[in-house]
Formats: structure tokens, C-alpha cells, sequence
């Protein structure tokens, strides 16, 4: 697979080794997987940020517990 973009940039398009080389020879240019992942990929994905919330847990360590049960004998 190959990402492709055409020349005045207006259109990037990921393709098989054999349509990126026909796509060569009709102007489009290589480009990093990066720059497809950036325009056209992650366009209207959510930012994990936003959907991701954690709770935090009251829970003892090992380290606690061991400790907890050291210090009442």
C-alpha cells in the first residue's frame, strides 16, 4: 500500500503498489503514511481526551497490604 497525493495537494489517497505506479505517471507524488493519517484518516474522529474518564480505585496495594498486616503483630 502507498499513499498518494495529487500535485496542487488538493486530493491524498491510499493504493495498491500497482495504481500508485499508474498514479505516478499521471502526476500524483509519494507521500508518508503520516500526512494520509493527519488529512484524511483522523478528519472527524473524537479526541480520546474527551470519551476517556477514569475512576480511581480505594484499593491496597501489595506493598500496603503486606505492610498493614507487619504492623499488627
Amino acid at each position: 500500500m502507498k499513499c498518494m497525493m495529487s500535485v496542487d495537494g488538493s486530493n491524498i489517497v491510499r493504493v495498491s503498489d500497482e495504481k500508485a505506479a499508474k498514479l505516478y505517471h499521471e502526476g500524483f507524488r509519494y507521500v508518508s503514511k503520516s500526512v494520509w493519517k493527519e488529512k484524511v484518516r483522523d478528519v472527524n474522529k473524537p479526541t480520546e481526551e474527551e470519551t476517556t474518564t477514569k475512576t480511581k480505585s480505594n484499593k491496597m496495594s501489595k506493598a500496603e497490604k503486606r505492610h498493614m498486616r507487619k504492623s499488627n503483630k
